[in-house]
């Protein structure tokens, strides 16, 4: 038996900027353009995706969109369509796994590829391949990425964010520490601003220096976390890809730009929460055993509630649901800041069961429809009507 272990070699996927390529794919007079994908400004919207054009002004994600403009007056704003983003990161995980033996999605615009053993398959020149890689990427779905290619997925990632946007960078196996030294230490994953002040007031300013530290100096400063960070920082990291991640719930929820009291007003936004979260659940080809629903009052309080139904995919027992969860909740004279609906609880369907009533059928096809329009056309081209 040959004992010889095999050298690991992990691939990183990360589509630059997501939401906004999505939105230049429908709209192209927004390339080359300082872009955000948000909220309103004309109250508590924010960014959840900036173009590297925005960025250039300050604008980052989760800034409110108001804050945003003042830094970059002439800044687009496209609103969002998160069913679309999420139907297209599951046809591109669909087209990797064509590509590769083993592929983990670790968010909606970044995932994993496990490429160890397929040397022969590629010529002998992963890297090659991973170049080819981010050329299919643009090709079949007309989306900027970035690519790196290293022995674990910590590496493989910080390599990424070191040449972001539409790079492509090999870190060969032996030179993880050397790549890693020159890093400022909050290129580590799991270094946010206060674990970077932190170190820094201990003069940890590079990677290097934290390398030349002691596990045990990095425990005493960050407790168990900072023995994860000395691991990381010398090259080491997890080599095992979750082919099959499945997400624990789904949930929409919305911060209104103005406190609502009239709860008409509400019931129609819990409506379309639920519809948005049952579109995602079946395009996955899942049915939820749970209902959730939080409220947000004016003074910030917040109240959830849940409830178990039997499997189902259909917005109008999802809301039936829902809407008895949020009378129950709200018994407050306050108006209402925040909704949100939650499902969780899957089970997987791909071949739904028969059914012995040809009315669930024809709702079925109907919902299947619904969601083909919401595709092509956004989110708010049709309904399927309140309950």
């Amino acid at each position: 038996m040959n004992s010889q272990r095999r050298t690991p070699h992990i691939a990183h996927l990360d589509l630059d900027c997501f939401y906004v390529s999505v939105e230049r794919i429908k709209n192209p007079s927004l390339r080359g353009k300082p872009v955000i994908v948000g909220g309103s400004p004309n109250g508590r919207g924010v960014v959840a995706s900036a173009s590297y054009e925005a960025r250039a002004f300050g604008v980052r994600s989760a800034m409110p969109t108001a804050r945003a403009l003042r830094l970059c007056p002439h800044l687009l704003i496209a609103r969002s369509h998160f069913g679309e983003y999420e139907a297209i990161s599951r046809k591109l995980y669909v087209r990797m796994k064509e590509l590769a033996p083993v592929v983990e999605r670790a968010s909606i615009d970044e995932m994993y590829l496990d490429l160890t053993g397929c040397e022969s398959l590629y010529h002998n020149d992963l890297f090659a391949f991973v170049k080819r890689l981010q050329q299919i990427v643009w090709n079949e779905f007309t989306l900027p990425c970035t690519i790196s290619l290293a022995a674990n997925k910590a590496v493989a990632k910080i390599a990424a964010g070191t040449v972001k946007p539409h790079g492509v960078i090999y870190v060969p196996p032996g030179a993880e520490q050397e790549f890693l030294a020159p890093l400022p230490i909050e290129a580590l994953p799991g270094v946010g601003k206060k674990t970077e002040e932190l170190l820094k007031r201990h003069g940890f300013i590079t990677i290097s220096d934290l390398q030349q530290a002691t596990p045990e100096r990095l425990k005493d400063l960050l407790g168990k976390h900072g023995r994860w960070i000395f691991e990381v920082a010398l090259g080491r990291g997890p080599t095992h890809l979750e082919e099959q991640h499945l997400r624990k719930s789904i949930s929409n929820e919305r911060t209104f730009s103005y406190d609502i009291s009239n709860r008409s007003e509400l019931e129609s936004k819990l409506f379309g929460l639920t519809e948005s979260v049952c579109s995602t659940l079946r395009s996955r080809q899942w049915k939820a055993r749970t209902v959730t629903v939080k409220l947000r009052y004016s003074d910030f309080s917040t109240y959830t509630r849940a409830h178990s139904i039997p499997p189902t995919d259909d917005d109008a027992i999802v809301f039936r649901t829902a809407r008895r969860l949020f009378r129950e909740g709200d018994t407050r004279a306050l108006a209402i800041r925040l909704l949100g609906v939650g499902l969780s609880h899957f089970e997987y369907e791909a071949q739904p069961q028969l059914s012995l009533y040809p009315s669930e059928v024809k709702r079925g096809k109907a919902l299947q429809a619904v969601d083909a329009l919401r595709r092509k056309f956004g989110e708010n081209i049709i309904h399927t009507g309140g309950v």
